[in-house]
C-alpha cells in the first residue's frame, strides 16, 4: 500500500549551534549559511532598540517589553532569555512555518535556548561547539578587544557554566581549528538528512514504482 504521505512535500529539520562566548558558534553559523543557501535563519524578536543599520523582520523581530511579555503570554516562543537586561526569544510561527514547507533551518542560541526548544521540538537537532580548551577560549574573548574585563569576567563565569551542559546535545564539535569545525558540522547536517526516517516518502516512493 502507498504512503499517503509519498506526494506531500518532505518536512524540514531543525538544527541548534550553541556553545558558549568564545567557543566560535557564530562564526561557524554564517559560515553554514553561506555554503548552504538553502537553508533557513531563524529571526529573533527582541525588546532592545534596534542598531543603526538593522532592519525589521530581517535582523530581529523588536517589540516593547510590554509586546514581548504578551507573546510568552500567549505561547508564542520556541525559546526565550534575558540577556544583559534585554529580552531575546524565539518565535514559534515562522519555524514552524519554513518546517512544514520542506526548508531546513538553522539556529544560533544559547544553552539555555537549547533545553527550551528540545522541550518543545524533542526532534531539534542540537550541536555544541566546544573550544579546545578554557584558557584558549578566554584568548578568543580578550582578543575581541572590543568588551571591558567586568564583561569579560561575566561571560567566562557564564561559559563555565555552559560548558558542563554538553549533554544536552546530540553532537560535539571541538573548534581548534575553524574551517575543520565548520566541515564537521556540515558533515552532521549532511548524515542526518539522509537518516532512513527523514526520506521514507522518496523511498516509497522508488519502492512503487517497481509495483507499476
Amino acid at each position: 500500500m502507498s504512503n499517503k504521505k509519498t506526494n506531500e512535500k518532505l518536512k524540514g529539520s531543525l538544527f541548534i549551534i550553541s556553545g558558549p562566548s568564545g567557543a566560535g558558534k557564530g562564526t561557524i553559523y554564517n559560515r553554514i549559511l553561506e555554503l548552504k543557501p538553502e537553508m533557513k535563519k531563524s529571526v529573533s524578536v527582541t525588546t532592545r532598540a534596534p542598531r543603526p543599520g538593522e532592519i525589521e523582520g530581517v535582523h530581529y523581530y523588536f517589540r516593547t517589553l510590554e509586546q514581548y511579555q504578551e507573546m510568552i503570554a500567549g505561547g508564542e516562543f520556541l525559546e526565550t532569555a534575558q540577556v544583559y537586561k534585554n529580552c531575546y526569544g524565539t518565535p514559534k510561527a515562522p519555524v514552524f512555518r519554513m518546517l512544514d514547507e520542506g526548508c531546513d533551518v538553522l539556529f544560533e542560541i544559547d544553552t539555555l535556548g537549547v533545553k527550551q526548544v528540545k522541550a518543545r521540538y524533542p526532534e531539534a537537532v542540537a550541536i555544541f561547539i566546544m573550544p579546545p580548551s578554557f584558557e584558549i577560549l578566554e584568548q578568543r574573548l580578550r582578543g575581541r578587544g572590543t568588551e571591558s574585563e567586568e564583561s569579560i569576567q561575566r561571560r567566562l563565569s557564564a561559559a563555565k557554566s555552559e560548558l558542563m551542559k554538553y549533554n544536552l546535545f546530540d553532537y560535539i564539535v571541538f573548534n581548534d581549528d575553524i574551517d575543520k569545525a565548520t566541515a564537521d558540522v556540515v558533515s552532521i547536517i549532511d548524515a542526518e538528512k539522509r537518516r532512513i526516517k527523514n526520506n521514507l516518502g522518496e523511498i516509497q516512493l522508488i519502492l512503487d514504482s517497481k509495483k507499476q
